[in-house]
């Protein structure tokens, strides 16, 4: 028996599975340079790429706008990096009270203070005010043109109203823009809802009834209309400067990317695939995924990117078991609604296409994995509004393991991958 632990919410539970089941684990290959956190952050920052120092690019008296991310993507550890791109400025003669922090929340709710202070970390939560981007409150918005894919581009005033605005986030495997980071911190980070529905409405299939397109996936950026269509609304904004992580498979800041907005952004995503992207020589019959724990597991939302990351790894009509406490439940209502009200996968697309929304965008796209894979959720979840999506829940990760190897048979080949919303299998 090999026996092992893997993350749900802020715990690590225990595994258990037969030798002859166990496959292998898809984990990342590390990022290792031997750096601390802290040197690996100065790096960047001292060796931006495409750009000069954020500290040539700015002059005192000017404005700059920082663009963090929301609470659901703490593990990006802003609280270390963001006190060392505040001091650059200080240094190059920027005050306090020139630097706006503006939380990149999309569509999502706003934040706390306290969590404000998490982001933050607390000498700068002393110091800075945080500004809650809000997609519906039109009065903070304004419209600077219209993408080629039709997106009209509306952005949040405090953004550009500033001199200079800087981009900050991590490098990771995103299913609609390829990687997530770059240029999403502008759309949808800071953009008006219809703006951030049109742009991912771009990731259904142009012909009506065949569900999700292709073309948009993680780890994919060619000819991937979400992606350019995203590019192009960040080129009417002009970021100056970009710093972005990524996050080794301790969760610790691995290597670190500064500089042009597009450029960094490129050699970040070749960071990501090199230690993040998986290759695989077969796929297995079963596959057990760790979204990567709390906040990563804080809803089915959330939670859905290692499901998607996970079907890479399993043949058609295997079984994938989920890991996901889920705390805050479906992560909004409509990713419930098209989950628990609909019976099939078409009325769910017609339904989004009529009135397209990322939420409902998410319980489709869960739901269009669960017709082709057996998926097994172990959250807090009620098993009840999973029955329509053909989602089957269990209570522990031992009793979902028995109902696969029930239903595919008891030779089944297991994966388990420990941070499924990180690692990215591609079969080679």
């Amino acid at each position: 028996m090999k026996t092992f632990k893997m993350k749900y919410g802020r715990e690590e539970i225990n595994i258990r599975v037969p030798e002859n089941n166990f496959l292998g684990f898809i984990e990342s290959k590390g990022m290792p340079d031997g750096k601390s956190e802290d040197e690996t952050i100065l790096e960047a920052l001292a060796n931006p790429i495409g750009s000069q120092r954020l500290n040539a690019l700015v002059k005192p008296g000017e404005t700059v706008c920082i663009i963090i991310s929301d609470i659901t993507r703490a593990w990006q550890k802003t609280e270390l990096y963001l006190p060392y791109i505040v001091d650059e400025l200080n240094e190059a003669g920027i005050t306090d009270e020139n630097i706006t922090f503006l939380c990149a929340t999309g569509s999502h709710r706003r934040q706390t203070k306290e969590e404000h202070k998490i982001l933050l970390g607390e000498k700068l939560a002393n110091r800075f005010q945080v500004i809650d981007h809000d997609c519906r409150d039109h009065e903070s918005l304004v419209k600077v043109g219209t993408t080629s894919f039709g997106t009209p581009v509306i952005i949040n005033k405090a953004a550009l109203d500033s001199d200079h605005i800087v981009l900050t986030g991590a490098v990771v495997f995103h299913d609609l823009a390829g990687w997530g980071g770059g240029k999403k911190s502008i759309l949808p980070g800071i953009s008006a809802y219809e703006s951030i529905m049109a742009n991912h409405k771009l990731s259904l299939n142009p012909i009506w009834g065949e569900g999700t397109n292709f073309l948009v996936r993680c780890g994919n950026v060619i000819n991937n209309p979400v992606h350019l269509d995203m590019l192009e609304a960040a080129a009417f904004v002009k970021p100056a400067f970009l710093f972005n992580v990524m996050i080794d498979e301790k969760g610790n800041i691995g290597k670190a990317v500064a500089g042009h907005y597009i450029k960094a952004h490129e050699s970040g995503q070749q960071m990501v695939d090199e230690a993040d992207g998986i290759p695989l020589k077969e796929r297995a019959d079963i596959v057990v995924a760790s979204a990567g724990g709390y906040p990563k597991d804080i809803d089915l939302y959330q939670a859905s990117k290692a499901l998607i990351n996970a079907k890479q790894a399993v043949k058609k009509g295997g079984v994938i078991i989920l890991l996901a406490q889920c705390i805050e439940g479906f992560g909004g209502l409509e990713v419930q609604q098209m989950i628990e009200e609909y019976n099939d996968n078409y009325s769910r697309e017609e339904s989004l296409r009529k009135v397209f929304t990322v939420a409902k965008y998410t319980g489709y796209l869960i739901a269009e994995i669960a017709e082709d894979y057996n998926v097994i959720l172990v959250s807090t979840l009620d098993p009840k509004l999973l029955e329509n999506a053909n989602i089957k829940a269990a209570a522990n990760v031992d009793t979902a393991l028995i109902i696969a190897l029930q239903q595919i048979g008891l030779s089944a080949k297991v994966y388990f991958m420990p941070y499924g919303a990180n690692t990215l299998p591609r079969l080679v």
